[in-house]
Order: C-alpha cells, then sequence, then structure tokens
C-alpha cells in the first residue's frame, strides 16, 4: 500500500518516527479530492522512503481542527516534525514531484534554526 490512513490514534507515531510525511487532507464527498487521489498514489509509489498519508477530514475531524483545515483537499508536508508546507488544491504530478524533491534538500538545521529564530521573537 502506498498510502498511509493517519488518524488521531496513530499521527503522533507516525510524525515522530518517520524523517518526511506527506498528508493529503480530503474526503469521500470531495471532487477535487478524487482527482488528486491517483496522482498522489502515483508519487508515493516512486517514493517509498517517504510517508504518504491520508486523513479523512470527515472521520478525523479533530486532527482537521488541529491543522486548521478550511477547504480539502489540503497538501501539508511535514519532517522532523516541522509543518514545512501547507496548500489546499491539487496539485499536477509534476508539482507533487517536485515539492518531494524541494523537501529532501532542505538543510533541516537551517530550518530548525529559523523556526527557532521565530520562536524567540514571537515569545
Amino acid at each position: 500500500m502506498a498510502t498511509t490512513a493517519l488518524t488521531e490514534q496513530n499521527f503522533e507515531e507516525i510524525v515522530t518516527t518517520n524523517d518526511i510525511v506527506f498528508i493529503d487532507f480530503w474526503a469521500a464527498w470531495c471532487g477535487p479530492c478524487r482527482s488528486f487521489a491517483p496522482t498522489y498514489e502515483k508519487v508515493a509509489e516512486k517514493h517509498p522512503d517517504i510517508v504518504f498519508a491520508k486523513v479523512d477530514t470527515e472521520a478525523e475531524r479533530g486532527l482537521a481542527s488541529a491543522f486548521s483545515i478550511m477547504s480539502i483537499p489540503t497538501l501539508m508536508i511535514m519532517r522532523e516534525n516541522i509543518v514545512l508546507f501547507s496548500q489546499a488544491g491539487a496539485l499536477p504530478e509534476s508539482a507533487l514531484e517536485a515539492l518531494v524533491e524541494k523537501v529532501r534538500e532542505l538543510d533541516m538545521t537551517e530550518v530548525r534554526r529559523s523556526v527557532n529564530e521565530q520562536q524567540s521573537t514571537h515569545s
């Protein structure tokens, strides 16, 4: 199985034990979500070292609320438990592949430094 169902019960374990986690917030009634699903699956199959998770916003209202999901589909990307990307709307395969490469190339030491600086200026 290329994608993983993400729930409130397994969320913490999945995001803390995997380096990179892509999360697709979706619902069965959502046409754009259904059209994005095959693209998401296809890219997931090409990158077995990355977790491609799916959150059914109808079944997992708590997770959708915790991440302030206002429209679906919404793609969120986490690396080392840091949210790096969150955007509503279905993406074409080429854009999703480009995001995979950009996330892999990130210098996470620099990202953590930036996050820490932002948190200290907002404290």
